[in-house]
């Protein structure tokens, strides 16, 4: 059945509590705050673990530069 002819053939009642169950689903039995803070503490998470690799290439360049400067010298 094309998706055109589902949605003609749903009343927009069962098209409702279907995205609802979608959604409930996709949520994994959690509210929305939850979800929320739960997204936001793997984005904080994120962050610190991008910040640490940044400060680590640092570090790699800058021993990098000295061991060129110091074989050019």
């Amino acid at each position: 059945m094309l998706a055109n002819e589902m949605e003609n053939s749903m009343p927009d009642n069962d098209l409702d509590a279907q995205a609802e169950r979608m959604l409930e689903a996709a949520m994994g039995g959690l509210t929305p705050h939850q979800l929320l803070m739960q997204t936001s503490q793997a984005d904080a998470a994120n962050a610190d673990e991008r910040a640490a690799a940044i400060a680590k290439n640092r570090e790699r360049a800058q021993r990098l530069l000295a061991a060129l400067e110091k074989s050019q010298g």
